[in-house]
């Protein structure tokens, strides 16, 4: 069924001058900004109490008021698919996703995608803005996700993810041995050539990973990283950009590295790793009703986690 939607915000001093559907873009990522003119158009926005048109500047701190019908976005198919679930209750669903798990349906993935499955165990979901799901986790890379199964709950959460206050950490096997722990901030966008690629370009918008070193191996390492942002690919472009991409990684991974003298099981496991040795073990938020701090955590997934082994005992073994 259609849904009102009831936003409330006051325009941010620091985005004076822009145009009004460009801010409400902003504070509003949920909704597409043709979505938001439509609104606008349409006498569903109030700036302090007051119609507007789409282009009209802001001057910052006017108070904005949105009262609309959102129709249900999505006509994806529920399907009876396995899900973990760390947590639920009446505003939040947590779960670890497997590697392997498409996020959305889309071209070449039809269903058999999370939102389908989550469309079955919530059907509430397909009335929320991309089913409820505020981050995104790429196909291979598992671990802890959060869905939103209100709109309030929905807005809120997204409100967090864009001032930085969720925490995010991943554990990553990667290239070489890194020699200590930083933190990067470079700006991720497109790749100037390569349209399917992401890449550290200069016109790109701000990224910030803070990573450290948990063990070395021959030719590897196991890190964790600690996202401020979260562009698409983060983890996987900058740890490429220090020349330590992610282990199997198949956009930006570059050749297969083996440690000198491994035995068979080492380079088997390695050769056989077909996907980016990329988990993200914790999330931590504010709850959206409760105001409490909340974090889940999730192990390793069971083959980085023999990989993890392998390389620990080949290390052993040449330090023996």
């Amino acid at each position: 069924m259609p849904q009102v939607v009831h936003l409330n915000t006051k325009i941010p001093q620091m985005m004076a001058g822009q145009r009004l559907d460009q801010a409400l873009a902003t504070l509003f990522p949920d909704y597409s900004r043709a979505r938001l003119q439509q609104w606008i158009r349409e006498g569903l926005v109030s700036v302090n109490e007051r119609s507007c048109k789409p282009k009209d500047k802001v001057q910052g701190d006017e108070q904005v008021v949105i009262q609309a019908v959102l129709e249900t976005e999505v006509s994806w198919l529920a399907q009876a698919l396995p899900l973990e679930i760390l947590y639920e209750d009446a505003d939040l669903l947590v779960i670890n996703k497997p590697a392997g798990l498409v996020v959305h349906p889309g071209a070449g993935n039809p269903d058999a995608t999370l939102v389908n499955a989550l469309l079955h165990h919530a059907p509430e979901l397909a009335e929320l803005p991309r089913a409820g799901i505020i981050h995104r986790l790429d196909k291979d890379t598992s671990g802890v996700l959060v869905i939103a199964r209100r709109l309030e709950s929905h807005s809120r959460l997204v409100a967090q993810l864009q001032a930085r206050a969720f925490e995010r950490e991943y554990c990553a096997l990667v290239n070489g041995v890194v020699s200590s722990g930083g933190r990067i901030d470079l700006p991720i966008g497109r790749h100037p050539t390569q349209r399917t690629r992401m890449a550290v370009v200069n016109t790109g918008k701000p990224a910030v990973s803070h990573y450290r070193v948990l063990a070395r191996y021959q030719v590897h390492s196991l890190v964790q990283v600690k996202l401020e942002t979260g562009r698409t690919h983060q983890i996987r472009v900058h740890m490429a950009h220090l020349k330590h991409p992610v282990l199997g990684d198949p956009v930006y991974g570059g050749r297969l590295r083996l440690p000198p003298g491994a035995d068979a099981p080492v380079i088997q496991a390695l050769q056989q790793f077909r996907r980016q040795a990329l988990h993200a073990a914790r999330l931590g938020l504010t709850h959206p009703r409760s105001g409490q701090f909340m974090a889940w955590e999730s192990p390793l997934p069971a083959d980085m986690q023999h990989l993890r082994d392998l390389l620990q005992a080949d290390a052993a073994g040449v330090a023996g």
